[in-house]
């Protein structure tokens, strides 16, 4: 909503090595074109211009409502109604519920305006609570800190974020509250308690029509000086025309209070009804989704890319027997394999029992409680167990020196798996 370039009376612009420039936001910024109010988004998921008016009405009702009792000024809740008017003409209701926009753009328009106190989260949402229970007849309850409240929280937060981000951070509003009073003035009306009593009144039922987001406030304040002036039946001058004067064109008043008179003819919203339409909007949009996806995913399975690269071969007349053939030859020849590999795993099985003292020996004991991997094969390994035998062999001869020291006991020269020494024969 922020157009980029140099606007009078600005610095030079930058050398042409660098592309960048002056953001200027302007009031006229926040009169939509004729393209974005046409088709608004609720009309493109199939929502009524009559569901979408009441929608409106409803939010900016809730606003002021909830602002007089958050006692807010008047600029905040002119603030928050002009937001959330702004918004739905970016964003559609099927898509985000109005009650928590609504409580995220009088949150925000709490902080625009520096409303003092400040409001905090859970004031808004006990406020519009409070709102709900009146109008529906229950019996009224303060909020539960629960779950469910600690998601509402969040939500508005982010409903509040998004709006932000939708406008551009664009937030500055222009009111025609003060207009209204200077134009009085000018007219020479100043004197004429009801004359401005009643156009400011016209001011703030204008807020919940889509009359800010279409023309400029001084287009606004003019029309609700000529419905004000019309329904007390005051002449107002006419050579020169008054509204010429003031810089503004006659059809855009004609136009701005038809919208307002037309607010004042349609019925009283219900909530509930339109929370049931919306619902039914919503499902029938989730179920559009559903095929939508239904179809993507059918025609990606049915896509090229997902046909194998390699032509398929067809079958002939008296193949399958053949495949059926050659099927059978390769399960017997895995089948063989297999076998194969039994036997070999038996015979290495069979090779490390012998090593290790044959079946009934420590090294089948071993092998059947754990399998030892064996390092026979590598050259270094080799060397470090003959070097291990050596020394327990010499270990082996100096224990058996020091037991025939200290015990004196005669020892059987012909014991059985004993050598005999060569001494002995000398003697």
């Amino acid at each position: 909503m922020a157009g980029l370039g140099t606007a009078p009376g600005s610095p030079a612009p930058a050398p042409e090595g660098e592309k960048w420039g002056e953001v200027i936001l302007t009031i006229s910024n926040s009169v939509l074109p004729l393209e974005k109010l046409c088709p608004t988004p609720s009309s493109l998921d199939l929502m009524s211009q009559a569901v979408e008016d009441d929608l409106r009405n409803l939010g900016c009702n809730l606003i002021q409502t909830a602002g007089k009792l958050l006692r807010l000024p008047q600029v905040a809740m002119a603030t928050g109604c002009v937001l959330f008017q702004r918004f739905f003409f970016a964003k559609s209701f099927v898509r985000y519920p109005m009650e928590v926009v609504a409580m995220g753009c009088v949150n925000l328009a709490c902080k625009i305006e520096e409303a003092h106190p400040a409001r905090r989260v859970r004031d808004v949402i006990n406020t519009f609570n409070h709102i709900k229970q009146v109008r529906q007849g229950r019996p009224i309850k303060p909020v539960i800190l629960d779950a469910e409240y600690i998601a509402l929280k969040n939500s508005v937060i982010k409903a509040e974020r998004r709006v932000l981000k939708e406008l551009g951070f664009c937030v500055h509003i222009k009111h025609p509250h003060k207009l209204v009073v200077m134009y009085m003035q000018f007219l020479g009306f100043q004197g004429e308690t009801k004359f401005v009593q009643m156009s400011w009144n016209f001011m703030n039922d204008s807020l919940r029509t889509d009359c800010f987001v279409r023309y400029q406030p001084e287009t606004i304040a003019c029309a609700c000086i000529y419905l004000s002036a019309r329904k007390l039946g005051i002449p107002l001058p006419r050579k020169p025309a008054w509204y010429a004067v003031l810089g503004v064109e006659q059809d855009d008043i004609k136009d701005c209070c038809y919208r307002i008179i037309c607010l004042y003819q349609r019925s009283k919203p219900v909530q509930e009804d339109l929370e049931r339409e919306v619902d039914a909007l919503k499902a029938a949009l989730d179920e559009s989704r559903k095929a939508a996806r239904g179809l993507a995913s059918s025609a990606t399975v049915d896509s090229p890319a997902s046909q194998p690269s390699s032509p398929t071969r067809q079958d002939r007349p008296g193949e399958e027997g053949r495949r059926g053939s050659e099927g059978e030859r390769e399960r017997s020849r895995s089948h063989d394999r297999s076998r194969r590999n039994k036997k070999k795993n038996r015979r290495s099985h069979s090779g490390s029992d012998r090593e290790n003292g044959g079946r009934g020996g420590k090294g089948s004991r071993r092998l059947k409680t754990k399998r030892e991997r064996s390092w026979s094969h590598s050259p270094v390994h080799k060397s470090r167990k003959a070097r291990s035998r050596s020394r327990d062999r010499s270990h082996l001869g100096h224990d058996r020196g020091e037991r025939a020291r200290h015990e004196h006991r005669p020892q059987d020269k012909y014991k059985k798996g004993e050598r005999v020494e060569r001494e002995h024969y000398r003697r």
